[in-house]
């Protein structure tokens, strides 16, 4: 049996590394050895100014987005075009000059009108992400007056490198410049439909704009075209109470009917159909309720099946999708359709949005999207299956009515003397609430059971959302090594960020408080692992391990799961995996979905062989039910 460990290792080593070709983004162009030379030097005279600058200086980022930009595409051989080489060379330029007018005090660019890149850290890896911003005219007279923020989200380019992202933010304005309106263009780490770590970085470039210039928060709105309108889709269906409006044109709002899923064989599996539910914009229909949005397609367009399609779902909640179509039009906007949706766009955000409507409807599969205005849901009575919030707030009877479906917790931010919940009173200014059994009672101050609750909740891919650090492999078999070099070099192509990595030497508290531990390993290579190991779902024996009640044969198979770290149960622990969906990136962006659970077993010959996969229930536990495959996707029928 253990002869035959090398040649199982080696398929999967081969099967982990793909091809060239498969990398995302591809492998650009040779360049010359003296175009080559020269970069490596400008890069090194801009890391020498660089040096100049304190190393804790704020704005310190939106130099050093300049040098990575150039490093990153010489060092992973990220040039597309020809001309690519003479703007490595200007943004090293204007890396410098920016440098100099740091280190003397100065930051020209925080003042500036017109198209204006910047920078901020990340707080999931440390990685310096860039954003591009259309700061208007009037800025100049007025810098502290608030204004209207207008996201627009990108489409889909595999080439889209810091690079390439950088010289395109300083030559167009974009789609749409409203007066008076600030235009942010996320780079949303590449291209993943501003899902996952994208969908942090909308939120983290917003913040950071928040940070340096007056925004109107009542009048934030999102766009996108294409792969952005996806994104406008899932981002406006998910936070419906961040958004004043939304506008999404084209793009794709699920993925089986887009995909076409069901006409294709094999099927997928039960528990990947259930994570279709993270970013089906179609199953969130009912939260339009509480976000304005007009859909734009052209007449002759695939992609118009979007609109179509939540149209279907949303007219199902009782809702009428507004939907401008641009006739005898491909996959682009037609003029005049594109001048009348801007103007009712525009027209949308003149009204006055209420911070605090009296009536909310909300509809969620996941305590990842947990909230809409005063309402924030803290437990399911279980994960996927639709849970629903209908809430009124009546100020002159100082009470609240809600209906809840498998809703489990909840918290309310209203001024109010009593709440009426699924037909149960509960007297008093409650504003947290649990349900036990059939009734709803006054939450625990200090609930610190061990449950699903909003960003402990799963799957896999949930860790990282946030902030994480890598485990590097200490003395593990090849086959550990090889899944951690692999989920590294994927986080780093397709998320645009070198993940934290350490040894478990310097594992420190404050990575244990404040961050989700990926480790690569089993008890016999990690101390840490052998530390908690009784704590965790997985018991490991000599020759195998057992997940639940069945067992598997360590040569042959590795498990790999998320679960709260028993080390800091507030924080997650993700054995053996990265991302679950890295071999998706050339793939449509409605591809880019977990693959996997809360835990799975894999078979080392062929790691697309699934043996066991599953979702812990409510309480992080493995059972029956949680191994049964969850009722069809609405997108199913």
């Amino acid at each position: 049996m253990q002869a035959q460990r090398p040649v199982l290792l080696l398929i999967i080593l081969l099967a982990l590394r793909g091809s060239a070709a498969d990398r995302v983004p591809p492998y650009g162009l040779e360049l010359s050895a003296s175009d080559k030379a020269a970069l490596v030097d400008g890069v090194a005279r801009l890391e020498g100014e660089l040096g100049k600058i304190p190393a804790g200086a704020p704005l310190l980022p939106e130099v050093k987005i300049f040098h990575k930009a150039v490093d990153w595409a010489v060092s992973h051989r990220e040039f597309y075009r020809s001309n690519e080489v003479g703007i490595a060379h200007k943004l090293i330029e204007q890396g410098i000059d920016r440098a100099r007018s740091l280190a003397g005090g100065q930051s020209p660019w925080t003042q500036a009108t017109g198209l204006v890149v910047r920078a901020y850290v990340s707080r999931i890896d440390d990685s310096i992400q860039p954003y591009g911003l259309v700061v208007p005219p009037s800025f100049t007279a007025e810098p502290k007056r608030p204004r209207r923020l207008d996201v627009w989200l990108h489409g889909r380019d595999n080439f889209l490198t810091e690079l390439k992202f950088l010289n395109d933010r300083q030559r167009s304005y974009g789609e749409f410049t409203p007066p008076d309106t600030f235009v942010l263009h996320p780079y949303g780490r590449f291209c993943n439909a501003f899902k996952f770590a994208g969908e942090t970085d909308v939120f983290e470039a917003i913040d950071h704009v928040r940070r340096h210039y007056a925004i109107d928060d009542t009048r934030i709105s999102i766009r996108g075209f294409s792969m952005g309108g996806g994104g406008t889709w899932h981002l406006a269906a998910h936070h419906p109470s961040f958004w004043a409006a939304a506008a999404p044109g084209a793009g794709f709002a699920e993925t089986a009917e887009f995909q076409r899923i069901w006409t294709k064989d094999p099927k997928p599996a039960w528990y990947e159909q259930a994570l279709w539910r993270l970013y089906d914009a179609t199953e969130y229909a009912g939260n339009f309720h509480n976000c304005r949005v007009i859909a734009y397609s052209g007449e002759l367009d695939r992609q118009r099946q979007a609109a179509e399609i939540m149209a279907k779902y949303m007219a199902r909640e009782g809702l009428q999708l507004a939907h401008l179509i641009g006739p005898k039009t491909e996959h682009k906007y037609e003029p005049a359709t594109k001048a009348e949706l801007d103007r009712q766009f525009t027209e949308l955000l003149k009204e006055e949005r209420d911070p605090f409507p009296t009536r909310i409807r909300f509809t969620t599969y996941t305590l990842h999207y947990n909230s809409n205005y005063w309402i924030t849901v803290d437990g399911l009575q279980r994960h996927w299956e639709r849970a629903d919030v209908n809430a009124e707030w009546i100020p002159d009877q100082k009470l609240v009515r809600i209906a809840t479906t498998n809703v489990s917790a909840l918290t309310l931010r209203t001024p109010h003397e009593s709440v009426l919940i699924d037909g149960v009173k509960l007297n008093g200014r409650t504003a947290a609430m649990v349900k036990s059994g059939n009734r709803w009672k006054p939450a625990p101050a200090h609930d610190q059971s061990l449950r699903k609750r909003r960003g402990l909740q799963g799957p896999i891919d949930d860790a990282f959302f946030d902030r994480f650090v890598m485990i590097k492999p200490n003395g593990a078999s090849a086959l550990y090594q090889e899944r951690f070099d692999h989920a590294k070099e994927e986080w780093r192509s397709q998320f645009r960020g070198d993940p934290i990595v350490k040894s478990e030497d310097g594992v420190s508290a404050d990575d244990i408080a404040n961050s989700h531990l990926i480790f690569f390993g089993d008890p016999d290579s990690s101390k840490l692992l052998a530390r908690i190991a009784k704590q965790l779902p997985v018991r490991w024996t000599h020759d195998s391990f057992r997940m639940g009640d069945k067992s598997f044969a360590r040569d042959k198979f590795v498990p790999v799961l998320i679960y709260p770290n028993p080390l800091n149960p507030r924080r997650y622990l993700v054995l053996n995996t990265g991302f679950t969906f890295c071999e998706y990136g050339r793939s449509s962006n409605a591809l880019q979905i977990p693959k996997l659970p809360d835990y799975a077993v894999l078979e080392i010959a062929n790691p697309q062989n699934v043996a066991l996969a599953g979702f812990f229930d409510e309480e992080w536990k493995i059972t029956d039910r949680s191994l049964s495959s969850l009722p069809p996707s609405r997108a199913a029928r």
